[in-house]
């Protein structure tokens, strides 16, 4: 049964506006973005608010077009090779109510053809928010290995990113928990089929996901002095 939000149109617009990433495209398409992506996501962010606050109070599902969970289609070409106008997924992030940007912590939502998931934590973090939350590890590390090997959190999300070669300055080369140590992103995925994404078991599946988040998310915030 399909569901409220995300259809087989969603997909197929972000399949076909894979194949013509550029602006007279997507101009001509506008109405398909509008019914198929923004519309459809603004209301899942408006619907989602009061379970997120059952979770967290401290994270904001602002159904905004512009400024809220929604991140915008534009990309950001300023700086790089690729100067693709258009991002070719969904994303939407509930980031921490102190946050400014991606790199705050939040509960992410990722909508795209063939690679759909849900992930909490925290993306490319500054030093100084990495060095907290590695000393956190350090000065408790029993607290840590129970967030990170927590039963339901463990059997549904995984820890990815980037990690350094060799240890971080200023901490132990054998230190038991070096391989956590050396991560340069706190974040974790949890795969979602399209399937999922156009079901009826969409919002639920999404809302149970990020309830088993907390446990890890329980012990990012305060390792960021936030509040969860």
């Amino acid at each position: 049964m399909a569901n409220r939000y995300f259809t087989q149109g969603t997909f197929d617009f972000l399949t076909a506006l894979a194949a013509n990433n550029r602006r007279e495209w997507f101009d001509e398409h506008k109405p398909n973005y509008e019914a198929m992506v923004r519309t459809p996501a603004l209301s899942f962010i408006s619907d989602i608010a009061t379970d997120l606050a059952m979770i967290s109070p401290h994270f904001l599902a602002l159904p905004r077009k512009a400024g809220g969970a929604l991140m915008r289609v534009n990309r950001d070409i300023r700086f790089g090779h690729d100067k693709r106008p258009f991002k070719t997924n969904i994303g939407i992030q509930f980031r921490h109510e102190v946050g400014k940007d991606v790199h705050a912590p939040g509960f992410y939502l990722h909508i795209e053809p063939n690679d759909c998931f849900v992930g909490v934590g925290l993306w490319r973090p500054d030093m100084q928010a990495l060095g907290k939350i590695r000393d956190a590890i350090v000065d408790q590390g029993d607290a840590w290995l129970a967030a990170r090997d927590d039963k339901i959190f463990s059997q549904t999300f995984t820890l990815v990113g980037d990690s350094l070669t060799n240890a971080p300055r200023g901490y132990a080369k054998d230190h038991p928990l070096l391989t956590d140590l050396k991560r340069k992103d706190f974040i974790a995925l949890s795969p979602l089929t399209e399937a999922t994404i156009r079901s009826k078991n969409f919002y639920p599946k999404v809302v149970e996901a990020y309830t088993q988040s907390v446990p890890f998310m329980r012990f990012v915030c305060p390792a960021l002095e936030l509040r969860f």
